[in-house]
């Protein structure tokens, strides 16, 4: 089970991060950057290690660190693996993995995120079977050249490179169809013998309708007090 997921700039600047059990400390991913820039003898960092009880579990692609967090024993393959796939997915759907491909696609890599991890439960990572769930449409980016220009041609990547959203996703049928998601938060006041003094309840009803024709967005928001 995973405690952490977030992805690191190559300058340690956190781009995305969840946190699905709140069993590892908030200062992880300075933890991480730490100890994989300044490891011991001034070796390379291996893709785990162990640090305070937390495990460490990563990946780089594209300049940027793929990061999982965990107490428990888990498989170290498997953790590496679902890391490896985020990174796939995040090239099908931006065209690419970067720090710019994902810092202009932050919705749609969130909303990914929450498809394919449940409370630190990985899931379906099966690229086409998100395009059902998906809404947000991404900002395509190119991958860098990796290599300079040599006598005027550039070596850089000369392919097409575009998302897969851009293909039909409904198959040329029509879908209608209501997401609806519920958001509430729970604030009680207790006395110090353990009665409950005050309680507020505060939530909102998100409303999306959605035709894969014409996207239409609507929100309706509510507010329960409960002294």
């Amino acid at each position: 089970m995973i405690s952490q997921f977030f992805i690191l700039s190559p300058r340690g600047d956190v781009i995305i991060r969840r946190d699905y059990l709140g069993n590892v400390p908030k200062t992880s991913t300075e933890t991480f950057f730490r100890t994989s820039k300044f490891y011991k003898a001034g070796d390379e960092a291996p893709p785990i290690f162990l640090v305070d009880g937390v495990s460490y579990l990563s990946v780089k692609d594209g300049g940027v660190h793929l990061v999982a967090t965990t107490r428990d024993n888990v498989s170290p393959s498997f953790v590496l693996e679902f890391l490896k796939r985020i990174s796939i997915i995040i090239k099908d759907y931006c065209g690419s993995i970067s720090e710019e491909a994902i810092r202009k696609n932050f919705p749609l890599i969130y909303e990914l995120l929450d498809e394919v991890v449940d409370y630190g439960l990985p899931q379906n990572t099966s690229t086409e079977a998100l395009k059902t769930f998906v809404l947000n449409e991404p900002t395509v980016v190119a991958p860098p050249a990796s290599l300079k220009p040599l006598f005027g041609l550039s070596k850089g990547p000369t392919g097409v490179f575009k998302s897969v959203l851009d293909t039909n996703r409904t198959d040329g049928k029509r879908r209608d169809e209501i997401y609806v998601d519920v958001v509430e938060r729970l604030a009680v006041t207790f006395s110090a013998a353990g009665h409950a003094i005050s309680s507020q309840i505060d939530g909102s009803i998100q409303v999306r309708a959605a035709d894969w024709a014409a996207d239409t967005a609507s929100a309706a928001t509510r507010r329960l007090y409960m002294a």
